[in-house]
């Protein structure tokens, strides 16, 4: 069955960087859309980033934009969120996600697959 299995959270002060890896199993990963989405207590589910089949393009949320970025490892299954100048606000449970459409990666991950989600801290 699909599987996606989050790593890398923990607690990192303002300013720091933290690496989020998520490794997939049980579908063709090379041909399937994965992105990262966050929830914060009292918020709604909201993406982050996404990246398509090779690595080619990705899509950054804009409150990321030049702090975060996507990548992906297809030899191992593996999608990357690196996350440099962390915010207070960026402190949330962070998802990876997986979806055959573009569109769905990038905004609701509707009839996507979901991990279990890794937490973020940021202490100001």
């Amino acid at each position: 069955q699909v599987q996606l299995v989050e790593s890398g959270g923990g607690l990192v002060q303002a300013g720091g960087s933290l690496r989020l890896s998520c490794a997939a199993s049980g579908f063709r990963f090379s041909s399937t859309y994965m992105g990262w989405f966050r929830q914060a207590p009292g918020k709604e589910r909201e993406p982050v980033a996404a990246i398509s089949w090779y690595g080619d393009t990705t899509y950054p949320a804009d409150s990321v934009k030049g702090r975060f970025t996507i990548s992906r490892d297809n030899a191992k299954n593996t999608v990357y969120l690196q996350m440099n100048s962390l915010k207070p606000e960026d402190a949330a449970a962070y998802y990876c996600a997986a979806n055959t459409l573009w569109s769905r990666i990038k905004t609701t991950n509707n009839g996507g697959y979901w991990g279990q989600g890794t937490q973020v801290t940021v202490s100001s």
